[in-house]
């Protein structure tokens, strides 16, 4: 009775990891509010909604090159300062968002969230696993990512209603009393994780890094860039796709999308559930069925029930493989804050992939055609998923519970 109850504690996932979760949210949440209050925000600031839509891929480069720059400049910080020093900056960047009096201003302001945003998913995800046994660090990063799914079903909508309502300025005033409250429960609850087991992990930058000499590491990136990229190829279409080839009308489809951020919930928790004991095989029969509803998605949109079938499919085998992806990195190479960070990066590129490929290919070829560019970016990633069949380690860390922590296979 007493193993049962010891192993059971061993494996549970604290209340510090869904912490983390909160701070996700409030990172997810600013991100997309752009997105959502285009129209409000062209008026405001006096310039096009092209302008705005400029300051998604802002953020998103800021994510992408800045985050990475910012976990190494606070990498000698211990971890828990370390987040609480992005919560502030991240706080900086969407203060100045709600006080921008004109474009230049937030522009600064996205550069500072996005780089801010990316660096504490990489510390929180580092975290999250290092607070947890190494048998459910799967279920940890899916908790730690259920903040980025329940950023997309609830805050997305939450800041579009309170900038439709009280003015654009007001969804980044909320924002930022949530990131305070983030912060709050952050320093109350979270406690400093133990020092890593992973020999890279405990090391300096250049240690860190040597894991991109490493090909099973950059194929593992390759995968989630492809995977992400895939997803990315038709959910960034659905809302014109849904209204102008399936013809839903216009006010329906924030209720679709709402029910498709609910799909990504429960597949978020079911492959937290899979990826540490199946961390590979989750990852090839997930991206083999997103291959599949993608195909699905492309041939019948114009199919309103299986439109919606195909389109919730997608949701619960795209972006849910997280968990899967975030293992498989880290057993790759190591739960280190800087290669979650770069690992971060590499899922940014693949949102940037599939969403600017997927607009260039639009106006000569229709609106299916994003979601065909999917198809082809899932089987490739497949091909970058299947060399990791060989290694047991890879497949479900049974070689780290043999062999030193600093065997990764190459």
């Amino acid at each position: 009775m007493t193993t049962t109850s010891a192993t059971g504690a061993e494996t549970a996932v604290p209340p510090a990891v869904y912490i983390l979760a909160a701070g996700v949210f409030a990172m997810v949440t600013s991100e997309f509010t752009v997105a959502g209050l285009m129209p409000q925000l062209a008026e405001g600031l006096g310039t096009g909604i092209e302008q705005i839509g400029y300051l998604v891929t802002i953020f998103a480069a800021a994510m992408a090159v800045g985050g990475p720059l910012l976990t190494v400049a606070l990498q000698r910080v211990p971890p828990r300062t370390a987040l609480m020093s992005v919560f502030v900056l991240f706080l900086v960047g969407n203060v100045i968002a709600a006080l921008a009096t004109g474009y230049p201003m937030m522009v600064l302001a996205r550069i500072i969230s996005g780089a801010a945003s990316q660096a504490f998913f990489g510390i929180a995800v580092s975290m999250g696993v290092r607070l947890v046994d190494e048998r459910v660090r799967g279920r940890a990063v899916a908790v730690v990512m259920n903040g980025l799914m329940l950023g997309t079903l609830l805050g997305l909508p939450l800041a579009t209603f309170v900038g439709g309502r009280f003015g654009w300025q007001a969804a980044f005033w909320v924002i930022s009393l949530i990131t305070v409250a983030a912060a709050a429960l952050t320093l109350a609850l979270v406690r400093e994780p133990a020092a890593p087991a992973d020999a890279r992990a405990s090391g300096g930058t250049g240690s860190e890094l040597s894991v991109l000499r490493r090909p099973q590491f950059l194929l593992a990136l390759a995968s989630s860039t492809l995977i992400i990229g895939a997803t990315f190829s038709a959910f960034s279409f659905f809302t014109p796709i849904l209204t102008e080839v399936t013809e839903f009308s216009d006010g329906i489809v924030p209720v679709l999308l709402l029910v498709y951020g609910g799909a990504t919930l429960i597949g978020n928790v079911v492959v937290g559930r899979l990826a540490d004991a199946h961390t590979i095989s989750t990852l090839l029969v997930g991206t083999g069925l997103n291959a599949i509803v993608l195909t699905g998605f492309a041939l019948f949109a114009d199919v309103p029930p299986l439109a919606l079938a195909f389109m919730l499919g997608i949701g619960l085998v795209g972006i849910t493989m997280n968990p899967a992806m975030a293992v498989r990195v880290q057993r790759a190479g190591s739960t280190a804050p800087l290669v979650n960070t770069i690992h971060g990066s590499f899922i940014t590129l693949g949102v940037m992939i599939g969403s600017a490929v997927g607009s260039a290919l639009i106006p000569r070829y229709g609106l299916r055609a994003p979601i065909v560019l999917g198809i082809a970016l899932a089987v490739l990633a497949i091909l970058t998923i299947l060399p990791a069949l060989t290694h047991a380690h890879l497949r479900n860390g049974s070689r780290r519970r043999t062999e030193e922590p600093a065997s990764v296979p190459a």
